[in-house]
C-alpha cells in the first residue's frame, strides 16, 4: 500500500521558497526522487499562502519510508530546514479503492 505524504514547509522573508529551491538545485531533491520505493517527490506553492510550500512525497511502503528516514541524507535536509528556520505541518495518506469515484472524475 503506497503513502503520500504532504508536507507544508513555512517560513518567514521566502525562506520556505529558497529551501525548496536549494533541495533541487542541490540535488538533494532529485537523490530522493531516484531512492528505492520514491513514487514522487514534488514542490508546490499555495497561491494564497506565499510564506509556505507544499511537498507532495509518495512512497511505496512504510519500509520505503524508513529507510529513507534512516539515511544520511536526512541530515542534509535538517540541515537545511535549520538554515531556512522552517516549521513544518504534516499530513499522511494511503492509496484506497476510488473505483466508486469515478463517476465524478472528469478525464
Amino acid at each position: 500500500m503506497s503513502i503520500t505524504i504532504n508536507i507544508y514547509y513555512t517560513g518567514e522573508n521566502g525562506n520556505a521558497v529558497k529551501f525548496a529551491e536549494e533541495m533541487e538545485e542541490s540535488g538533494i531533491a532529485d537523490r530522493i526522487r531516484n531512492e528505492k520505493g520514491n513514487l514522487r517527490y514534488d514542490y508546490f506553492f499555495p497561491m494564497n499562502d506565499g510564506e509556505t510550500v507544499l511537498l507532495i512525497d509518495s512512497w511505496e511502503n512504510r519500509e520505503a519510508i524508513d529507510i529513507h528516514h534512516a539515511s544520511p541524507m536526512m541530515a542534509e535536509i535538517a540541515r537545511l530546514r535549520e538554515k531556512y528556520d522552517l516549521h513544518m505541518r504534516v499530513e499522511s495518506y494511503t492509496d484506497y479503492d476510488n473505483s466508486s469515484d469515478e463517476k465524478f472524475i472528469r478525464k
